[in-house]
């Protein structure tokens, strides 16, 4: 479909009254909000405040934490690794991390940066993820991705961070430098994004930032801090929407940017385009999803392909892009509030406007209900009342003790003031009471990342003998049935 001139000025016209309606349906505290056309930043502007109680407002160089949005950065210094000769999208990451493999020693070892940059390793979806929430560092996590079930090898689509991440920490090695610096040399600093970082330490020295936020009640409070470092290239990024819209004119210019190559065109190509199908079509006249190496790749309704990615903390962040390659028009949203679908539902109302002149459905609604399940409790007793005569348990000493896995590691259970507590992590810094539920099974609340307030979960003792119970299962740890723990 044509776009009439003048039309997509009008569209970028309309972002002001668009952002302050989506901010109060809403409720969020803060936005930022960048269009690139024709290689040119021509609307960059903050909306609402970085932290809230708190006077300072949100400007274009407000840097948020943009969490999985990282992804489609870090395809691009991949992308520029791969043009400059160091790696190809093809390169087994076992030649450079020689100590990574999978469950399948085959596939550990034939696997590729491309294959995990687009998510068709096999691993399960968000492998490794509550490694981390339990204090892992980012080779203790890899390593341990061996122990996890593989779906078929590049068949299947399954979302991870640390399969991403093991794919850009093989580029980093190949380069002979940790992935914050690489991609600060070869990107950042190169296209001026001086704002940008994948360390967690500058987002947190920064004066001009925005604080993530979560809904308490009726109203948004900074609560928790998110620190991705672990996973930073898939992840832990930060910036502002004056960077991002550097970035975005390099990738609508395919690789360059104010008349500098930054990245070669033909390298950047691979990862901008489909390379495996992240979402089938539900019916014969839908349109199927893709994914390639670090960027979500779609068909819209007019016709035009449209690349984009989002990015989402449970924690406090919601951020998205999407670009219009033929349109040469692109869009950054970047919020500090756990995901509402606004930030999306932003970007889907101008990429209206500039393809059809109108918006054709209330985004905010629709992408909100998808964002529902994001922020959710988790567990199979959320909401349930406690038994009203619960089996009575076995003497508490029963079940202190030492108990191991070989994916999570240690679980400790101690015995303190008369409340057993369990202690989980390298360092057993998750500490969490017990309450009893009924016979041999307590609860629990976990809070992370990945268990949002509200969450409870089961952990239940087994296999009695003289020395007590011999074997712990941890409900929110067993979605893969590697949630038991057997005492030393």
């Amino acid at each position: 479909m044509a776009i009439p001139p003048g039309q997509i000025d009008q569209a970028v016209g309309q972002l002001d009254s668009l952002a302050a309606d989506l901010m109060a349906r809403s409720g969020i505290p803060g936005m930022a909000v960048a269009v690139v056309k024709e290689g040119r930043t021509v609307y960059a502007k903050g909306f609402g405040i970085r932290k809230a109680g708190q006077p300072d407002l949100v400007d274009a160089d407000t840097v948020f934490q943009i969490a999985s949005l990282s992804k489609s950065l870090t395809g691009t210094v991949v992308a520029k690794q791969v043009g400059a000769g160091a790696v190809s999208w093809a390169t087994p990451v076992v030649k450079h991390l020689p100590w990574f493999t999978l469950r399948d020693p085959w596939v550990g070892a034939h696997v590729t940066v491309g294959d995990l940059l687009s998510h068709r390793s096999g691993l399960p979806d968000h492998a490794g993820d509550a490694l981390e929430d339990l204090g892992y560092k980012e080779r203790q996590v890899l390593e341990r991705l061996r122990l996890l079930p593989l779906a078929p090898f590049r068949v299947t689509y399954a979302y991870t961070n640390f399969g991403f991440t093991a794919a850009a920490s093989a580029v980093a090695a190949a380069a002979g430098k940790d992935w914050p610096t690489l991609a600060e040399q070869v990107l950042y600093k190169p296209l001026g994004m001086n704002a940008t970082s994948s360390r967690f330490a500058d987002f947190e020295q920064r004066v001009n930032r925005a604080v993530g936020h979560i809904r308490v009640g009726g109203t948004y409070q900074a609560k928790y801090q998110r620190r991705p470092d672990e996973q930073s290239p898939a992840g832990g990024v930060s910036s502002s929407a004056r960077d991002l819209a550097r970035w975005m004119a390099l990738i609508l210019q395919s690789g360059t940017f104010e008349g500098r190559e930054i990245v070669a065109a033909t390298a950047l190509l691979p990862a901008i385009t489909a390379q495996t199908i992240s979402g089938h079509s539900f019916a014969p006249d839908a349109r199927p999803g893709f994914y390639g190496f670090g960027f979500g790749v779609g068909i819209s309704p007019s016709g035009r392909t449209e690349i984009k990615h989002s990015g989402a903390f449970a924690m406090g962040a919601g951020t998205t892009f999407t670009l219009l390659p033929s349109a040469g028009v692109g869009i950054v949203v970047l919020t500090n509030a756990a995901p509402t679908g606004a930030a999306e539902a932003l970007a889907a109302d101008f990429t209206d406007l500039v393809q059809f002149g109108k918006i054709e459905r209330d985004w905010f609604a629709a992408y909100g209900r998808l964002m529902v399940p994001l922020t959710a409790p988790s567990g199979t007793l959320v909401g349930a009342a406690r038994p009203a005569n619960p089996a009575p348990a076995a003497a508490l000493s029963d079940y202190v003790g030492s108990y191991a896995s070989d994916y999570y590691g240690s679980a400790e259970i101690v015995l303190r003031d008369g409340v057993l507590r369990l202690k989980l992590g390298p360092a057993a810094a998750v500490d969490y009471p017990l309450a009893h539920w009924s016979g041999n099974a307590f609860t629990f609340h976990p809070s992370s990342e990945n268990q949002t307030d509200g969450s409870i979960s089961l952990a239940t003792f087994d296999g009695f003998g003289a020395a007590g119970a011999r074997i712990l299962t941890l409900e929110y740890l067993d979605e893969h049935g590697l949630g038991a723990f057997v005492r030393d």
